[in-house]
């Protein structure tokens, strides 16, 4: 009887040891997998589960790309933000949708600008809706028209959305020179004979007030 019992008590010690041996085994495992781990840069996890912390970012160099084509902005992911981003798309829609990729960064630039410049509001949605209200004040003709603005073309609207986002999120396009004005080649506004012009994108022509700097023209 007395060695049966110690036959049991060592095949009871000899699968405890294997047991402990197999959790050693699995916690060592464990810490080499977690080493593996932390030695993999954050920016690959985004692309092991199909997203990028920044779209507008290039793989290869590490700084921010953009084509100035239909096709390029189709290829960006789906475009959200706010209030501020809000406003933006709705007035490259209502101001550019028209116009090449190139002219709708154009038109986001100078908005942008005007945020940079004491001359103006410090926010998208205080540049765009400036003077709203009151005749002949407004600084975006469609915000002042009498026509209700509805997006009506959701494809237009998708990729000037893709334009307003990349723009708020700091791509650099530097089309105008600091461009704080625009206009349409069908029109001729007083002011463009007292501006400098710096540029014409599509059918806009761009123009800078040098009484005032801006962050971009710096």
């Amino acid at each position: 009887m007395k060695l049966l019992t110690m036959i049991a008590v060592m095949a009871a010690t000899i699968a405890m040891g294997k047991s402990v041996a197999a959790e050693t085994g699995l916690d060592a495992l464990i810490e080499r997998e977690q080493a593996s781990l932390n030695a993999v840069p954050a920016r690959k996890f985004s692309g092991f589960f199909g997203f990028r912390s920044n779209p507008f970012k290039s793989r290869k160099t590490g700084t921010q790309q953009v084509e100035y084509s239909k096709a390029w902005l189709d290829s960006q992911p789906k475009a959200t933000g706010g209030e501020q981003f809000a406003c933006l798309a709705e007035a490259l829609y209502f101001e550019a949708r028209g116009e090449t990729v190139k002219g709708q960064f154009a038109v986001a630039e100078v908005i942008l600008n005007r945020v940079q410049s004491e001359q103006f509001p410090n926010t998208p949605c205080g540049v765009i809706n400036q003077g709203t209200g009151r005749k002949y004040q407004c600084q975006f003709t469609y915000t002042c028209d009498g026509y209700e603005e509805v997006i009506r073309e959701k494809k237009a609207y998708q990729r000037v959305a893709k334009v307003a986002r990349a723009a708020l999120d700091g791509l650099k396009s530097e089309l105008t020179a600091g461009a704080t004005y625009y206009h349409t080649t069908a029109v001729r506004p007083r002011w463009s004979r007292t501006f400098t012009n710096t540029t014409r994108i599509g059918v806009h022509l761009f123009y800078r007030d040098d009484r005032y700097q801006t962050a971009m023209s710096n």
